[in-house]
């Protein structure tokens, strides 16, 4: 292993390679991490305005002074995402190279959460190789959002109406996982207009129903079956035709359904985009991050700051298609 790999690195990152050095047979992917590391944290460095001379050599630079353990707990998703985009656009790194890049980052953060437990959660876990820094959430727009429900609504032939469209409202306002909705009991339903969602790792939290969902709820409950239900699925919310609790594989089909009848079935849009348009719609309409991280469930605030880029390539969008986007300088007839 090269010596200049490893002095340069802050402790913390030192004994993670000496424990891959004891683990892995290949020298070269060692060194490789190592690299790949040292890589991250001077763009980290760099991009939070920590470095004098971002350029300087690697020798004059104090990243062991630099990267402590507050400088880990800073780290999101959005800077390991942005950092992929800098290997990819600016280092021109191929495919291969930056999914090495993104493994060692990551597996340091496991190591941190996991091994040390230096830090309570892993801030990139819910990333992967093939969509950091490439995809943002799919999500419906509202024009599709209200095509949608009209479909149902108005579809008088489907016995089950008042339930799916109730379902609908709920994921498109409340931010449900289809997991989360299909668990839903009667009993989390609270008459002060809130209800109790069982979140991932049996994490309860309180989300507010507003006149939508309260609406769709009513219509609902009116037509919710009561007789010939199973004692196990007596609580449940949601029933199917079998009098059962409502499964998540019927739920998706029903949405598959109308997204076909109403001809979006070409989008890729999927239950859990349901709860992507949730999110969007909100931080759209100036709903605080802090807040929809609680609406939505998500244990690490870097999770749900992925709505902010949405946005952040609306606006960019916006301003592409301005008709005078594609305009030289030249052409304005610049007099400098």
């Amino acid at each position: 292993m090269k010596q200049e790999d490893i002095v340069t690195l802050p402790p913390l990152a030192r004994d993670y390679i000496h424990s891959l050095a004891r683990q892995l047979r290949s020298e070269l992917t060692v060194c490789e991490y190592a690299s790949d590391l040292r890589l991250f944290f001077r763009y980290t460095a760099a991009r939070r305005g920590l470095l004098e001379d971002p350029d300087a050599p690697w020798g004059e630079l104090d990243l062991a002074g630099l990267v402590d353990h507050e400088f880990l707990r800073l780290v999101t998703a959005r800077e390991v995402s942005e950092f992929i985009d800098y290997c990819r656009l600016v280092r021109r790194n191929n495919a291969n190279t930056l999914a090495r890049r993104f493994i060692a980052v990551k597996r340091f953060f496991r190591y941190l959460t996991v091994q040390r437990h230096i830090l309570e959660f892993n801030p990139i876990d819910e990333l992967d190789p093939q969509r950091t820094g490439k995809s943002l959430p799919k999500y419906l727009p509202l024009e599709d959002c209200l095509d949608l429900l009209s479909c149902v609504e108005h579809d008088l032939e489907n016995k089950f109406r008042e339930r799916d469209y109730c379902i609908l409202i709920l994921f498109l306002n409340c931010g449900m996982r289809l997991s989360e909705l299909c668990g839903l009991n009667l009993v989390d339903i609270k008459r002060d207009g809130t209800m109790r969602i069982q979140g991932k790792g049996s994490k309860e939290r309180t989300v507010y129903c507003n006149a939508a969902v309260q609406a769709a709820l009513k219509r609902y409950m009116k037509t919710r079956p009561q007789e010939g239900l199973a004692a196990a699925d007596r609580n449940a919310v949601f029933i199917s035709r079998n009098k059962r609790r409502l499964n998540q594989r019927s739920v998706e089909l029903m949405l598959e359904k109308y997204l076909a009848r109403c001809g979006l079935d070409h989008k890729g849009y999927s239950v859990h985009k349901l709860r992507h348009t949730a999110a969007t719609l909100m931080y759209q309409n100036d709903v605080d991050v802090l807040q929809l991280k609680e609406i939505l469930g998500h244990e690490n605030l870097s999770t749900t700051q992925i709505y902010t880029h949405v946005v952040d390539e609306q606006l960019r969008a916006a301003v592409d298609l301005n008709p005078l986007a594609e305009l030289r300088a030249q052409e304005l007839g610049d007099k400098d």
